[in-house]
C-alpha cells in the first residue's frame, strides 16, 4: 500500500514540476530594444541590456518622412507584395526586400512604416526613404528571425551614443539596464472605438481570454471589440458605454488573474477526484496520504 502510495506521489510531483517549467519557459522572453539614429543612419539591436549588433540603415529623404519617436513591431511579413505597383512579395524587383518589420507609426498599424529589406544595396547609409527604414536582405534576414513581436522600436536624431540615448530616453530600467516593457497597467486612461495599437491589442487578448469575442486579435478597436466591451461590462455591472476607462481596465485585470488562479485550483481539484485502484478496492486520491485538494 505504501509503495503504491509512494510511486503514484512521486509521478504527480514529476510531472507538476514539469509542467511548472514548461510554463515558465513560455512565458520567459528576453527583452529587446531597437533603436535607430537617422543623423548617422545606424540600427542598434539590444537584447536583456546588451547591445548585440548595429547596422547600416537608410532612412527618409527628407528629415519628416521617417517619424521619430517610440513605436512597435506590430507586424512580421516574409516577402511582402509591393502592392504600389502590384509586384509580388520575392519579386527580384520588389523594393521592400524579403523581410518587413512594420510599425505602429503615426496612427498605422504596420501597414506604412517599417523596417525591411530593398533591392537596391546601395542606397544603404544614405537618405533615399519614403519614410521607412531600409536594411540589406541578408541583414534585414537575421534581424526577423532574432525580434520578437511588440519589440520597441525607438527612432531619433541625435549625435549622442546608443547606450546615452537609452538612458536619457529611459529606455532602460535603471536598477538593472533591463528594457522597459509596456505593461497592462501602463494602458491611457481610456480605449475606444477608433483606437488602435498594442495596447487595444492586450484588451482584446485579454477579452478572449475570458470568454468574450471580438473577432480577432488585431490591434483595431473595432465594432467587435465595442461589443465584446458592452458585454463585458453589463455581465459585471459597469455602464455598457463600449468605453475602456480606468474601471474596466481594471477590473479586466482582476478577472484575468481570477481566471488564471481558478484554473490553478481546477487542475490541482481533477488529481483529487480520480479513483485508483488497489487491491481490487477503488478508492479517492484524498483518502491516501499526501494527496490533498489545494485552495489558491
Amino acid at each position: 500500500m505504501f509503495k503504491r502510495c509512494f510511486i503514484f506521489c512521486s509521478i504527480l510531483i514529476c510531472f507538476l514540476f514539469t509542467n511548472l517549467i514548461h510554463s515558465f519557459a513560455e512565458n520567459k522572453q528576453v527583452s529587446q530594444l531597437i533603436i535607430i539614429n537617422k543623423a548617422i543612419n545606424r540600427l542598434a539591436f539590444y537584447e536583456d541590456g546588451k547591445l548585440v549588433k548595429e547596422f547600416k540603415v537608410a532612412t527618409g529623404r527628407s528629415q519628416d518622412l521617417t517619424p521619430e519617436g517610440k513605436f512597435k513591431i506590430v507586424t512580421k511579413i516574409v516577402n511582402r507584395p509591393y502592392f504600389k505597383e502590384n509586384i509580388p512579395g520575392g519579386d527580384p524587383k520588389n523594393p521592400l526586400g524579403n523581410r518587413w518589420l512594420g510599425l505602429n507609426a503615426r496612427g498605422t498599424w504596420g501597414t506604412t512604416y517599417a523596417i525591411h529589406g530593398n533591392n537596391n544595396p546601395s542606397s544603404i547609409g544614405t537618405y533615399a526613404s519614403s519614410g521607412c527604414v531600409r536594411m540589406y536582405d541578408e541583414e534585414v534576414e537575421w534581424l526577423f528571425d532574432q525580434v520578437q513581436k511588440n519589440t520597441t522600436v525607438f527612432i531619433t536624431s541625435s549625435n549622442k551614443t546608443f547606450n546615452q540615448i537609452a538612458t536619457t530616453n529611459h529606455l532602460f530600467n535603471s536598477d538593472s539596464d533591463t528594457v522597459v516593457v509596456t505593461k497592462p497597467t501602463d494602458i491611457p486612461t481610456s480605449l475606444q472605438l477608433g483606437s488602435v495599437g498594442s495596447e487595444v491589442e492586450w484588451l482584446q487578448d485579454t477579452l478572449t481570454k475570458l470568454g468574450y469575442s471580438t473577432n480577432g486579435v488585431d490591434g483595431y478597436f473595432a465594432a467587435g471589440t465595442e461589443n465584446a466591451v458592452k458585454e463585458f461590462q453589463t455581465d459585471n455591472y459597469l455602464e455598457a458605454d463600449g468605453v475602456v476607462g480606468a474601471g474596466t481596465k481594471q477590473l479586466l485585470i482582476n478577472k484575468l488573474q481570477e481566471k488564471k488562479r481558478d484554473s490553478l485550483s481546477a487542475y490541482f481539484f481533477t488529481f483529487t477526484l480520480k479513483k485508483i485502484n488497489s487491491n481490487g478496492e477503488f478508492r479517492s486520491d484524498s483518502e491516501l496520504n499526501g494527496v490533498q485538494r489545494l485552495s489558491y
